[in-house]
């Protein structure tokens, strides 16, 4: 008999293992947390601290001494499709406030610097009510609807917030325009649902009417 005979004969038949099976379901749940991470670190914690306008490309936006970045009004894009449940449970969509001024604040109930401002927002969301001026907030990371709840009550929010604890709302902006980078945020969308305004960082009541009042004024 050769040598060759001899040998042991391999197949070709891939070996499975049992261990195979179960990596792929692994795999998929670890590109699933990863996905979650990086819409989390997109969004990043200001805190008060603010930020800085950019995105590459024709931005087409100014940012002032102030921190408020504005747009000429031939020059804004749109706002993304932002809809969703508020935090007590009911539909909401933004586009429909079309025609109207809308206000839109990121917020957080553990982030003090918009625990800070809230008293300013509920005060010029009342006083803009009758003038077409409408407030939408998008609550973010809070694990629950309950501390958020709780924060609307205490600060007497008279206003609707979209619940968006991962952030997913904040990736629907487009990189280059006027999109919410920190908590706190806060737009001034124009009457045809475009970004004029921006600060990303905590507003009292005559900065938070600096963003608006031109706004406003559009006819």
């Amino acid at each position: 008999m050769s040598a060759a005979s001899r040998a042991p004969q391999r197949s070709n038949r891939a070996v499975h293992s049992p261990d195979r099976a179960l990596r792929a379901p692994r795999a998929r749940r670890r590109a699933t947390l990863a996905a979650g991470a990086a819409a989390a670190a997109l969004l990043v914690s200001a805190c008060g601290s603010g930020g800085t306008s950019g995105g590459g490309g024709n931005t087409n936006f100014v940012t002032g001494s102030d921190g408020i970045s504005t747009v000429p009004r031939g020059e804004r894009a749109a706002a993304p499709d932002l809809s969703g449940k508020t935090l007590e449970g009911e539909q909401l969509d933004v586009a429909d406030y079309k025609g109207k001024v809308v206000v839109l604040n990121v917020w957080g109930s553990w982030c003090n610097p918009c625990r800070a401002e809230a008293k300013y927002f509920a005060k010029v969301a009342e006083e803009y009510a009758d003038q077409d001026v409408q407030f939408v907030g998008i609550n973010t990371r809070d694990g629950s609807t309950t501390a958020a709840l709780a924060f609307e009550k205490d600060f007497g929010i008279p206003y609707p917030s979209l619940y968006d604890p991962t952030g997913k709302l904040m990736l629907r902006f487009e990189k280059g325009t006027l999109n919410p980078q920190a908590v706190p945020s806060t737009l001034v969308l124009d009457r045809d649902g475009k970004i004029a305004a921006r600060a990303l960082a905590q507003l009292d009541d005559e900065r938070l009417l600096k963003m608006l009042k031109p706004v406003v004024a559009e006819k």
